[in-house]
C-alpha cells in the first residue's frame, strides 16, 4: 500500500529537506520504490537530487496549476528506486494563482490519486510556511513527519503547526495522522539539546522517533555535490541515523 508522508515545519532551518532526501535514500536502500515531491520554490531538494531548479521543466508547479499534466509526466529518475517531481522558480507564483481555484487545497492529492505510477513511499517536502502549497502537501498525505531542531524555539513552533494540522485534518483530510516528531541538528553534549529532546518526549511521548539526527557538516556539504548524505559520507553519524530512521518508518504499520 502506497504511503504518502509530508515533511513539514513552518520554521526554516530545521532539516526538512535533509530529512526528505536522506529518508528517501534510506528507504530506497531497503528496496522500496520512492517518489519525492519538491514543493519549495528554493528547490533545495531538487538540487540535492541532481536537477537545476532554474531550468527543469515540467515541475511541481505544473502538478498544482496545469491539470493537463499528469503526476507521472513530471517525475524524473534521480537514482535507482528514487524519482523526483522537481521544483522550479515558477512555484513562487503558485500560491497566488491557486487562491481563486475552487479545488485549491486538493490539486496535489488529486494528481497523485489519478496517477498510474505507484510507489511504496511518496515523500513531500514543503516550504517553511503554512500557505496553500503546504496545505496541498498536508491534504495529499496520510502521514506527517515533523523535523524539530533540538532547541527551545523550535519546540515552541511545533504547537502552532499542530493546531493548523488538526484543523486541516478536521476539515480537509481526516486520514492525516502524525507519523512522528524527529529531533534534528542535535549536539549530543549540549545541555539545551538534551532539554529540548526531553520536552519533545514529554509532549509527544511515543510519537518521538528513536532516531536522533546529529549535527554534522556532512549534511551541509552533500547537496553542493548533488549527493545525499548517505552517498557522500556513508559512515558518518548523520547517515547512520537516517538509515535507522528509514527502518523505523518502514516498520510503522
Amino acid at each position: 500500500m502506497e504511503r504518502i508522508i509530508t515533511v513539514a515545519n513552518q520554521k526554516g532551518g530545521v532539516g526538512k529537506t535533509t530529512t526528505v532526501v536522506n529518508l528517501a535514500a534510506g528507504l530506497a536502500r531497503l528496496g522500496n520504490r520512492v517518489a519525492v515531491i519538491d514543493l519549495d520554490s528554493q528547490g533545495a531538494l531538487t538540487i540535492s537530487l541532481g536537477f537545476d531548479p532554474y531550468t527543469v521543466r515540467p515541475s511541481s508547479y505544473n502538478i498544482l496549476l496545469d491539470q493537463n499534466i499528469a503526476f507521472a509526466d513530471v517525475l524524473k529518475k534521480s537514482r535507482q528506486n528514487i524519482y523526483i517531481a522537481p521544483a522550479n522558480a515558477e512555484l513562487i507564483a503558485a500560491e497566488y494563482k491557486l487562491y481563486n481555484e475552487s479545488d485549491r487545497t486538493s490539486r496535489l492529492r488529486n494528481s497523485i490519486k489519478n496517477s498510474a505510477e505507484k510507489f511504496d513511499f511518496i515523500l513531500i517536502d514543503t516550504p517553511p510556511n503554512l500557505g496553500l502549497i503546504t496545505v496541498n502537501g498536508l491534504v495529499a498525505a496520510s502521514e506527517l513527519l515533523i523535523p524539530v531542531a533540538a532547541n527551545y524555539l523550535s519546540m515552541r513552533g511545533v504547537r502552532s503547526l499542530l493546531d493548523s494540522v488538526w484543523l486541516i485534518r478536521e476539515r480537509l483530510n481526516p486520514q492525516l495522522k502524525l507519523l512522528g516528531v524527529l529531533p534534528t541538528m542535535v549536539q549530543p553534549k549540549a545541555a539545551h539539546a538534551k532539554s529540548a529532546i526531553y520536552e519533545m518526549q514529554t509532549v509527544f511521548k511515543q510519537k518521538v522517533f528513536q532516531s536522533i539526527i546529529p549535527f554534522d557538516n556532512a549534511a551541509a556539504t552533500a547537496p553542493a555535490l548533488r549527493q545525499t548524505t548517505i552517498e557522500y559520507a556513508p559512515t558518518s553519524s548523520v547517515a547512520t541515523a537516517y538509515i535507522y530512521l528509514a527502518k523505523e518508518v518502514s516498520n510503522v504499520k
